[in-house]
C-alpha cells in the first residue's frame, strides 16, 4: 500500500497537484516507510536496466539498429581513443559500449557512488527537524537526474584497469551485504514463527497451528529436495570424478540442517528462547541449501558443474546460454526480498531494527512490545487527525525511524552485489585466464556464506544461555 505514497512523493517534484491525487488515492503509510520504498525502487529499475543489458536478446536488437550499431571504423577508431577500448572493438561494433558485462560494471559503479554519496550526506541526521531530511525524503526528480548522470558520466572512464580494479570492490561489498543478508533472513524466519505462534495462542482455532506445520513441511522438503538433486547432478560420475568438494559441501549442510532443527526443539533452548521452533530452522535450510548451489554454480569446473541447461535437458553437450541464468535470477529474487523486508521492518526489537539503528533516540529497548504499540498508536492517531487528505505523514519529527546513512550504505552494498551476481562473479567472459580463479574465489565466499549463515542462527539460540547477564527479550 505504501508503493502508492512512494510514487506520489516521486510526483511531488514535478507538480503538487499529481500528489493529491496520487496520496488521496493510496491508504495511509509513514513516510520513512514510504521513502524506503522508493530507493528500493531505485535498486530495482537499476538491476532491471542491467538485466536487461545481459540479455541476449536485448542485445541482438540492438544490433539491428543500423545508426545506432553500425560498424563504422573511424567513429570505433575515434571511441578507442577516447575510452582505452581493447582492440576487438572493431569486431564487436558501437552497441558493445552499452550492452554486455562491462555495461553493468558502470551501471552498478554509478548506483554505488549515489548511494554513498548520500551514506555520507546523511551521517548523524537524528530527526526531520533536521535540514538533511528534506533531501532524505524529497527532491526526487532532482535525486534521479543526480543518478542517471552519474551512471551516464561512468561510461566515459577509460576502459582497462577500471573494470579490474572495480570487481575488487565489487567482491568486498558483495560479501559485506550477503552477512546484512543473513541477518535479514535469520530476522525474518524469527520474526514469522513468533507472529503464528502468538495468533495461535490467541486463537481456539486450531487452524494457525495447521497452517505453521504445512509451511515447516514444505520448507523441508524444499531443502530435502535440492539436496538430493545436488548428490545427483553436481558430484560427478564414479569414484575419480574430483568433485569431492562438492560432496563435503553438501553432507555438511545436510548434518547442519539436521543439527539446527535438534536444536531449536531441545527443552534447554525452548527455556531461555521461548519463541524457538521448527519453522525457523526450516527457513534457513532452505536457504543455505540455495547457497550451497550457488557455490556449488560457481566452480568453474564442468564436470562438477553441468549447469541448469544440462540438467533440465539432460544433455550433457547442452551449454549454458550466456545472459541472466537461473542462478542470477534468484538472487535477484532474494535481493529483492531482503530490500523490501528492510524497507518495511520498523520494529524495535528486531536484529533488523537494531542493525538500521531503528528508534535509537525514540525507543527504549527494555519496554519491547510496548514501546512499539504506543508509536503505532501515536501514528494512527496522526493519520486520522488533522488534514482529511493528509496520506503520507511525519513520523520522525521526534527521531528518526531508522538510520539514514546505515540504508544508503546498505543499498550501496546491494548495487554491489547486483553487479557480481549479474557478471557470474568475476567471470565476465572476457578474460578466460580470470575466470578459473574468479570462479574458484566466488565459490568459496558463497560457501563461507552459508557457514556464516548456520553460525549466526545457533548463535541466536545459545546466546542466552552463554550470556545470562543480558536481556534478549
Amino acid at each position: 500500500m505504501c508503493i502508492g505514497c512512494g510514487l506520489a512523493s516521486l510526483a511531488c517534484c514535478v507538480t503538487s497537484t499529481a500528489c493529491s491525487c496520487c496520496c488521496a488515492a493510496c491508504p495511509s503509510c509513514k513516510n520513512s516507510t514510504s521513502t524506503r520504498i522508493m530507493y528500493g525502487i531505485l535498486l530495482v529499475v537499476g538491476a532491471i536496466v542491467c538485466i536487461l543489458m545481459v540479455t541476449p536478446a536485448v542485445q541482438d536488437g540492438l544490433a539491428k539498429i543500423p545508426f545506432l550499431c553500425a560498424n563504422d571504423t573511424q567513429l570505433i577508431s575515434t571511441l578507442r581513443d577516447v575510452f582505452s577500448l581493447p582492440p576487438n572493438a572493431a569486431t564487436q561494433g558501437v552497441c558493445s559500449l552499452v550492452v554486455g558485462y562491462k555495461a553493468v560494471y558502470r551501471v552498478c559503479f554509478g548506483m554505488t557512488c549515489f548511494f554513498v554519496l548520500l551514506s555520507l550526506i546523511m551521517v548523524c541526521v537524528r530527526s526531520s527537524k533536521d535540514p538533511r531530511s528534506g533531501i532524505q525524503n524529497g527532491f526526487w526528480f532532482f535525486k534521479v537526474l543526480i543518478l542517471t548522470a552519474i551512471i551516464v558520466a561512468s561510461f566515459w572512464i577509460p576502459y582497462g584497469t577500471f573494470e579490474e580494479v572495480w570487481r575488487y570492490f565489487g567482491i568486498i561489498g558483495s560479501f559485506l551485504f550477503i552477512l546484512i543478508q543473513l541477518i535479514l533472513i535469520i530476522d525474518f524466519a524469527h520474526s514469522w514463527n513468533e507472529s503464528w505462534k502468538a495468533k495461535m495462542d490467541d486463537s481456539e482455532s486450531k487452524g494457525w497451528f495447521c497452517a505453521l506445520m504445512t509451511v515447516t513441511v514444505f520448507m523441508f522438503l524444499i531443502a530435502i529436495t535440492g539436496t538430493v538433486l545436488y548428490y545427483v547432478f553436481y558430484v560427478g560420475h564414479g569414484t575419480d570424478s574430483g568433485c569431492g568438494l562438492h560432496k563435503f559441501f553438501i553432507s555438511f549442510n545436510l548434518i547442519a540442517c539436521v543439527g539446527i532443527t535438534v536444536l531449536s526443539i531441545l527443552p534447554f533452548i525452548q527455556e531461555v528462547v521461548p519463541h524457538s521452533g521448527i519453522l525457523q530452522p526450516s527457513v534457513i535450510s532452505v536457504y543455505t541449501t540455495y547457497l550451497v548451489w550457488s557455490a556449488m554454480s560457481s566452480n568453474p569446473d564442468q564436470d562438477c558443474n553441468p549447469g541448469l541447461a544440462q540438467i533440465v535437458h539432460l544433455n550433457a553437450t547442452t551449454a549454458e546460454p550466456l545472459g541472466v541464468s537461473g542462478e542470477d535470477w534468484v538472487g535477484m529474487f532474494v535481493l529483492l526480498f531482503c530490500v523490501v523486508y528492510a524497507s518495511i521492518r520498523t520494529a524495535t526489537t528486531s536484529n533488523v531494527g537494531k542493525l538500521t539503528g531503528n528508534g535509537d533516540d525514540k525507543a527504549d529497548y527494555g519496554s519491547g512490545e510496548k514501546v512499539l504499540l504506543d508509536d503505532d498508536a501515536k501514528d494512527v492517531e496522526k493519520a486520522s487527525g488533522g488534514d482529511e487528505d493528509q496520506k503520507v505523514w511525519d513520523d520522525e519529527e521526534d527521531g528518526v525511524s531508522y538510520s539514514y546513512s546505515f540504508f544508503h550504505f546498505m543499498l550501496a552494498l546491494a548495487s554491489c552485489y547486483v553487479m557480481m551476481t549479474l557478471t557470474n562473479w568475476f567471470n565476465p567472459h572476457f578474460t578466460d585466464k580470470s575466470a578459473l580463479l574468479a570462479g574458484t574465489g566466488a565459490m568459496w565466499v558463497k560457501i563461507s556464506s552459508s557457514w556464516a549463515c548456520l553460525g549466526l542462527f545457533v548463535w541466536t539460540l545459545v546466546a542466552p544461555l552463554i550470556l545470562k547477564n543480558r536481556d534478549f527479550s
